[in-house]
């Protein structure tokens, strides 16, 4: 039965979900089979949310191997339900094609989206294109009937935007205008296959000398002194789980060093699981600028990107690696600690600390049991570590602007979504921080440093498949369970202080 404080709040969640819900199908319905299937896909990816969100409103806990089961099956589902999505859009594909050669064979057979009497060729523009006449000349001619059928060219920064149609899967079709471009100019220019402002695919070809520049010396300079500070912030955080205020006591700096090397090792990981992955790709970082944060050692770190990346599906690989590389050496401390506790607890901490996340609170009472139950209880430094960890691992997925979980909802969502969740991200941190000041210092970090999107991949169209979204959504997911905490009722009922 629920309580009479928890039926309002189970009937917003209801409403707001039904709402959104129906908001989807109503967009979703003029597009057909297609349109329905991606949004049985959206439905797919919020029915683990809404019900282990709406269960635990509501009072119900859902453990650990329950959640893995819903996201397992949710996965699945979208996987299977993202494959009938493709093959439906490639049967519209070969529709289009078909009726596009009809209209090229017979001129009478009217095509309502495009007129196959009206030339191929830009008409007369009001202003000049930035490109020189002879270049202008050699990027018309990469287009084609057969990849994407150019209409209109207006100029754009210090290049030009082509408009037009596009004949074919953009994936496949970005490369051959890139290896085209290429033959005829080399690397002197770029090709972004973006969405236009009519929602429909634009070419923008930009000159490579609009690459990220490369970092300078005054910057990687900057970097090294956020990094040492980020090392004293991090004896420091220790320190004050010690007790003992590290920068008052700096002679107390071997009972802090254990501990800080722990933390710092999870910030390095992060960085490592980055690089790694941004070499594979053989993409270009920049110096990692930490950000010291006395309370957790460090906020993590800012990361820009010096080259151009290829496609939205690179992007997100670069940006979960480091969350996905910090998060599991996090969550293996914090497992180890757990286990460790009952022999070798150092920690003396009150059982209510446990309530301040729901993973780290149902794990501790997967390994801890009735320990719990006590008013105090001994844990392993390693715990303390992990649990750090796995905050500045949460704080950095949050789904806003440049950082790791703004740039993994830019690569499978598209930038009008990330907009939208930088935007409530940002909301939601300032309304946590009338309770949280840690809340606030975040806040502010995202609004002057990372607010903005990641720039455009060079084919801005294809989206991630549904394995990294799938990836995406459990990342996501583990976020939101390491940030929230679990509510006095919930900690009760699961013999948590």
């Amino acid at each position: 039965m629920f309580t009479t404080s928890e039926t309002p709040l189970v009937a917003i969640v209801l409403i707001v979900a039904v709402g959104i819900l129906g908001w989807g199908f109503y967009r979703a319905r003029p597009f057909g089979k297609l349109g329905i299937l991606a949004w049985l896909q959206s439905l797919v990816l919020m029915a683990p949310w809404l019900l282990f969100f709406g269960l635990f409103a509501a009072g119900i806990y859902i453990n650990i191997v329950g959640i893995l089961f819903l996201l397992v099956a949710s996965a699945g589902l979208y996987v299977y339900l993202g494959r009938q999505l493709r093959a439906a859009g490639q049967e519209t594909i070969l529709r289009q094609k078909a009726a596009a050669r009809l209209s090229e064979n017979n001129p009478s057979a009217t095509d309502t989206t495009e007129n196959p009497n009206s030339p191929a060729v830009i008409p007369v523009l009001v202003e000049p294109i930035p490109i020189p006449d002879a270049d202008l000349t050699a990027i018309k001619g990469i287009f084609g009937i057969d990849t994407f059928f150019a209409t209109e060219t207006i100029p754009y920064q210090e290049g030009a935007i082509f408009k037009g149609n596009l004949r074919g899967e953009a994936e496949a079709i970005h490369n051959r205008l890139t290896e085209s471009l290429h033959e005829r100019l080399g690397d002197k220019y770029r090709l972004f296959l973006v969405e236009g402002s009519e929602g429909k695919p634009v070419v923008i070809v930009l000159p490579s000398r609009n690459d990220p520049l490369a970092t300078t010396l005054p910057q990687k300079v900057f970097a090294g002194i956020l990094l040492i500070a980020t090392v004293a912030t991090c004896v420091e955080a220790s320190g004050l789980l010690l007790g003992f205020d590290f920068f008052a006591e700096p002679s107390r700096y071997q009972q802090a060093l254990p501990i800080a090397v722990g933390i710092f090792s999870v910030l390095l990981a992060h960085e490592i699981g980055h690089w790694v992955v941004a070499r594979r790709y053989q993409v270009r970082l920049s110096f990692p600028f930490f950000i010291p944060a006395i309370q957790i050692g460090s906020f993590g770190a800012i990361t820009r990107f010096e080259s151009v990346l290829l496609n939205r599906s690179v992007l997100f690989d670069i940006s979960l690696a480091g969350p996905a590389t910090g998060g599991i050496v996090s969550l293996i401390m914090l497992v180890v600690g757990l286990l460790l506790s009952p022999q070798g607890g150092v920690f003396q901490l009150p059982s209510q600390f446990f309530q301040g996340s729901i993973l780290v609170g149902s794990l501790a009472k997967v390994i801890l049991g009735s320990a719990l139950q006590a008013s105090v209880v001994s844990i392993h430094p390693l715990v303390a570590i992990g649990w750090l960890g796995l905050v500045v691992t949460a704080l950095n997925l949050m789904p806003a602007g440049q950082l790791d979980g703004g740039r993994i909802v830019q690569a499978i969502y598209g930038r009008k979504i990330a907009s939208r969740t930088t935007f409530a991200t940002l909301l939601v941190l300032l309304i946590v921080a009338l309770g949280n000041p840690l809340a606030m210092y975040w806040a502010i970090a995202i609004f002057f440093l990372q607010r903005d999107l990641e720039r455009p991949s060079l084919n801005e169209i294809s989206e991630p498949d549904d394995a990294r979204a799938a990836l995406g959504l459990l990342a996501l997911f583990l976020m939101v369970a390491t940030l929230i905490p679990l509510t006095p009722a919930l900690a009760g009922k699961l013999g948590i202080g």
